[in-house]
């Protein structure tokens, strides 16, 4: 019998853009640091960028139980039946251990960006037709659009740099069945002044695309907020931070909005390829 999706992924994984990549040279590294959250008890690891199933089959192979999921896998990057290849390759040596987790990334960042709606939908079509099952594929979903073809053609969404506020609305369009998944930045920093600089250098990245700027509008928050690094208010809401219980008290706020696993990136200033695993083992001892 199948184990339903909510069940295998659990309540909590590790987003990691350092656990995605091809330098052979870092696989040791790579495959001891998947088994350690797996004994953790993380129940998902989501490589971050444009990742694929071949960046996740050394992380699959290493350990035994542990989801791994792109997020996201670029639909500009990756054609469909490439993807479905690859897909297939991996399920037939470690079946259910795959999610493909797939975006439309930003304009600035793809040089055929055009009508990224109408490409996702083409997109998914692809697989359609190459075999890969909906139940085993996610959308980094963030508008209403999105979300809707999250619950109607994947097995539910993976939206990034979300908040509460948004999760419970993506709860309401997708309803119940599906995986709600959101990422959440984790600050493990008790001092506000520094806990926010590390959230704003953090942020620096995003604030340009407006994918995520327009659906912070969208969401209640205005122009002045997202100026000058982002305001208190919209890094107070984007990012758990502060001591253990602060952090926790974030992270179940998700929840209660209707999250069904939270998949949390740990920020502590080191480069974004750096491997925090003493602050993934610390975080580990306050969660369920």
């Amino acid at each position: 019998m199948t184990t339903p999706l909510k069940e295998t992924v659990g309540r909590y994984g590790i987003w990691s853009a350092g656990l995605r990549s091809e330098d052979p040279d870092r696989r040791g590294e790579l495959a001891e640091a998947a088994a350690e959250l797996e004994e953790l008890g993380y129940g998902a690891v989501w490589l971050g960028g444009n990742s694929s199933a071949a960046n996740a089959a050394p992380l699959i192979e290493a350990t035994s139980t542990l989801t791994v999921g792109t997020s996201i896998q670029s639909i500009w990057q990756h054609e469909p039946d490439a993807a479905a290849t690859a897909f297939a390759d991996l399920e037939s040596t470690h079946p259910g251990r795959f999610l493909l987790g797939l975006g439309v990334s930003h304009a600035k960042q793809v040089e055929q960006y055009a009508r990224p709606y109408s490409a996702l939908v083409g997109h998914i079509d692809g697989l359609d037709a190459a075999g890969v099952p909906s139940d085993r594929r996610l959308l980094a979903a963030l508008g209403p659009k999105s979300l809707r073809l999250a619950r109607d053609r994947a097995a539910g969404s993976i939206p990034y740099l979300v908040t509460p506020e948004h999760t419970a609305h993506a709860r309401e369009i997708l309803g119940d069945a599906p995986l709600l998944a959101p990422e959440l930045g984790v600050v493990p920093e008790p001092d506000p002044v520094r806990a926010r600089a590390l959230a704003r250098e953090f942020l620096e990245l995003y604030l340009p695309l407006p994918n995520y700027t327009n659906n912070f509008l969208r969401h209640g928050f205005t122009e002045d907020d997202l100026s000058d690094g982002g305001s208190d208010r919209l890094v107070d809401a984007l990012f758990a931070w502060g001591d253990d219980q602060a952090i926790r008290t974030r992270i179940d706020a998700f929840f209660a909005a209707g999250a069904d696993h939270v998949a949390l990136q740990v920020l502590t200033g080191e480069p974004r390829d750096t491997l925090p695993r003493k602050a993934w083992r610390d975080l580990a001892s306050v969660l369920d």
